[in-house]
């Protein structure tokens, strides 16, 4: 089936031509005549991950009894494991599964599935619901809209208001709590907060949902997060601030790629700089690269450059090399556009 076209084809004005007209995607027509659907997430999942994923299972497994429905993720981080029914979420795929329609939630790109890509290769159909700038609209159906807080707040719009479950609602407010910064980004638009304000007349806990899963951290998150700030350094004229675990370092606090959630944020909040970059060692001198900018860098530009994506303002990729070959080549494509900021000033 030929691609459709998506939000991305039609600039950064929210909800404009997805799939080439204004009203999006009918779910429900998606659905119709299917006997089985699985849906799947990236690798290492997060709040918005998680929560995009969960909702919508737990809505289709209410609204379809019918059908065989799956959920494909990677190890879910234990502070997101207060959402239900995540011990039904699949990290393995059964010998010979095929489905007639597949899910791909806050997936920039098909690489970013992992292990459930076979699955999304071999489907009848697939759907992709995304909010990354840099989807290149992978799916046979594609509802990508950048300018979204949150795959979760995509996911809410796509159904049924007085069908959502108090479960389903918890994870989607958990999704959009988490990709907003707990309200706090730019992303967060009147439609995000109206979203929110909705999933909370479920009857949700939202202040619990917020405190235990973005807020609350383990002793041994609490102690890699010294060290990264501790070891933290300052350059290109102290307008960006960058840091880094090594392997070592990582087996040394028995911290999980998870336990590493939110430092990059933290770093951003440092007075006088423009862009925090964050990494971490995969394997040896194989790095996992998170970027966040306060605005006048676009971090996405520069992951995409380096084989990754994101938004604007967070952004991530792979990068094989030492420690200083990571940070010459980031802190290179960062110079360049303060650069040219400042020429243009």
């Amino acid at each position: 089936m030929e691609k459709q076209s998506s939000a991305a084809d039609c600039g950064p004005t929210r909800g404009a031509c997805v799939m080439g007209c204004p009203e999006g995607i009918n779910l429900s027509e998606v659905l119709a005549g299917k006997q089985s659907a699985a849906l799947g997430g990236h690798i290492r999942p997060d709040g918005d991950c998680v929560g995009s994923c969960m909702g919508l299972y737990m809505y289709l497994r209410e609204q379809y009894p019918n059908m065989e429905i799956d959920v494909y993720l990677e190890e879910i981080p234990d502070a997101f494991r207060m959402i239900q029914r995540t011990d039904e979420a699949k990290n393995y795929i059964p010998d010979g599964k095929q489905y007639d329609l597949f899910i791909c939630l806050d997936c920039g790109d098909e690489r970013r599935l992992g292990f459930s890509s076979p699955l999304f290769q071999n489907a009848k159909q697939t759907l992709c619901i995304d909010h990354h700038v840099s989807n290149d609209a992978f799916a046979d159906i594609n509802y990508i809209i950048p300018d979204a807080s949150s795959t979760s707040e995509l996911v809410f719009g796509l159904l049924e208001k007085a069908k959502i479950s108090r479960s389903a609602a918890e994870a989607l407010y958990m999704g959009i709590a988490h990709d907003t910064g707990v309200f706090q980004y730019s992303c967060t638009s009147p439609e995000t907060m109206e979203a929110a304000a909705e999933l909370l007349r479920k009857g949700i806990n939202g202040n619990d949902i917020i405190e235990k899963t973005f807020y609350e951290k383990t002793y041994i998150q609490n102690q890699i997060l010294g060290r990264a700030l501790l070891e933290s350094i300052l350059i290109l004229e102290k307008r960006c601030i960058v840091s880094a675990v090594s392997k070592s370092e990582m087996e040394f606090y028995e911290a999980k790629p998870s336990d590493l959630e939110g430092i990059v944020s933290q770093m951003k909040l440092t007075q006088g700089t423009e862009v925090a970059f964050f990494m971490y060692e995969l394997e040896t001198q194989h790095f996992k690269v998170s970027l966040r900018s306060k605005g006048r860098v676009d971090v996405s530009v520069i992951a995409q450059y380096f084989g990754g994506g994101g938004h604007a303002r967070a952004a991530g990729f792979s990068m094989k090399g030492t420690y200083h070959d990571v940070i010459n080549n980031v802190s290179a494509r960062i110079a360049l556009q303060l650069d040219q900021e400042e020429m243009q000033v």
